[in-house]
C-alpha cells in the first residue's frame, strides 16, 4: 500500500521540493514578522512587483465603457504576456539557482518571494492594537487597505475586521498554499504561472465582479487554484475547538451552502473562519478604484455581523495553526515519498 502510496506521489509532485518549500516558508514566516510588509502590501513581494510593472498598463486597459468582449480580449492579451514574462524570469532564475545554488538557498530565495506569511499577521495585528486602542495606528488601515484592495474609509469598524479576517483566510490560500502546491507539482516556472493569474485576480478580478477585464486571469486562477482552495479551507477547518471532521463536513453538505463564501470571495477558508466561529463575514464594500462590490454574506443564517475587532486574535491563532499544520502535512508527505514511516 506505501509502495502505491510513493508511486503516486512520484507521479504527481517532486518530493525532492518539499525542503525548499519548508525553508521558504520559515523564511516568509520570521522575516515578514520582522520586517513587515514592504511597500504597504502584505501579498506575496511579486505581486508587488508585478503590480508596480504591469498594474498601470492594465488600468489604462481596463476601459469600462468598452464591450465586455473587447475587455476581456484586451484582459486575456496582458495575461497572456505576462504569464509569458514570468515563464521567462521564472527559467532565469532557475538556471541562476542551479548555478549558484549556495546549497539550495537561492531557489528557496526566490520560492520565498512568491509567498506570504509573516507580513500577513505583522498587518493585521498591527490593525488589531490600532482598533484596540481606537486609533488611526500608523499604516495599519493603509496596509490592509492596499493589500486587500477595500476602501476602508467605506465601512466601520465591524467592516474593517471582517476585511482583515477575510484577508486572514485568503492570504493562505492564494498567498501560501497555492503556489507551493503548484511549485511541488511544476517547480519554480508552475509557481511563477500561478503568481501571475492569482496576482491579476487580485488586482483587476474584484472578487467576480470585473466588467470583463478581470474574467480571463480569474479563470485561469480558478482552474489553478480550486484543489490548494479546498486543501487550504480543510485545514482551516481543523483547527479550533475540536470536531475536525465534523467542522469539514458540516462545512461542505449542501444543506449550508447559501452561507458558503463563493470562490472567488474567499471560498471554503472563509467559510470555515465564518462557520466556525458563529459570525457573518463578507458583505458589500467599496474597492480602492471606487467600484462597489455586492459581497455575499458569509456564515450560519442568523450570525451578526459585527464583529468586534478582538476576534482578530482569534482569527491570527487559526492562521498560525493552519500554517503548523501544512508544514506538518509537508514534512509527513516528505517521509511518505521517501519512505521513511515503514
Amino acid at each position: 500500500m506505501l509502495d502505491l502510496y510513493t508511486q503516486i506521489h512520484t507521479q504527481i509532485f517532486d518530493a525532492d521540493r518539499i525542503p525548499y518549500a519548508i525553508a521558504a516558508i520559515f523564511i516568509s514566516m520570521v522575516v515578514g514578522m520582522i520586517t513587515g510588509p514592504l511597500a504597504g502590501n502584505a501579498n506575496p513581494l511579486i505581486w508587488g512587483v508585478l503590480d508596480g510593472v504591469f498594474g498601470g498598463l492594465g488600468t489604462r486597459m481596463d476601459r469600462l465603457h468598452r464591450s465586455k468582449p473587447d475587455l476581456m480580449l484586451r484582459g486575456f492579451l496582458l495575461t497572456a504576456f505576462m504569464m509569458g514574462a514570468c515563464l521567462l524570469i521564472a527559467k532565469i532564475c532557475e538556471n541562476l539557482a542551479l548555478n549558484y545554488s549556495y546549497d539550495g538557498f537561492s531557489e528557496v530565495l526566490v520560492l520565498s518571494m512568491l509567498i506570504t506569511s509573516g507580513s500577513v499577521w505583522f498587518a493585521v495585528l498591527k490593525l488589531y492594537f490600532a482598533l484596540e486602542k481606537k486609533e488611526m495606528g500608523k499604516g495599519a488601515y493603509y496596509i490592509v487597505s492596499r493589500s486587500t484592495r477595500v476602501d476602508l474609509n467605506s465601512v466601520d469598524d465591524f467592516g474593517i475586521t471582517r476585511t482583515a479576517m477575510a484577508f486572514l483566510a485568503r492570504s493562505f490560500d492564494k498567498g501560501l498554499v497555492a503556489p507551493i502546491f503548484w511549485y511541488l507539482i511544476g517547480g519554480l516556472p508552475l509557481a511563477f504561472v500561478y503568481a501571475c493569474v492569482a496576482m491579476l485576480g487580485w488586482r483587476f478580478g474584484k472578487d467576480g465582479f470585473t466588467k470583463g477585464f478581470g474574467e480571463i486571469p480569474l479563470v485561469l486562477e480558478r482552474l489553478m487554484g480550486i484543489v490548494p482552495s479546498i486543501f487550504a479551507g480543510i485545514l482551516f477547518s481543523f483547527i479550533g475547538y475540536g470536531g475536525a471532521f465534523r467542522k469539514v463536513i458540516a462545512l461542505i453538505r449542501p444543506g449550508k451552502a447559501k452561507g458558503m463564501a463563493p470562490y472567488y470571495q474567499g471560498g471554503l477558508p472563509l467559510s470555515a473562519l465564518a462557520w466556525h466561529k458563529s459570525v457573518a463575514l463578507g458583505g458589500p464594500v467599496k474597492d480602492i478604484s471606487g467600484s462597489t462590490l455586492k459581497n455575499d454574506w458569509i456564515g450560519p443564517e442568523g450570525a451578526t455581523a459585527k464583529v468586534d475587532h478582538k476576534i482578530l486574535r482569534w482569527a491570527i491563532f487559526t492562521n498560525v495553526g493552519a500554517h503548523i499544520v501544512f508544514l506538518a502535512a509537508l514534512f509527513c508527505a516528505y517521509l511518505l515519498a521517501n519512505k521513511a514511516l515503514i
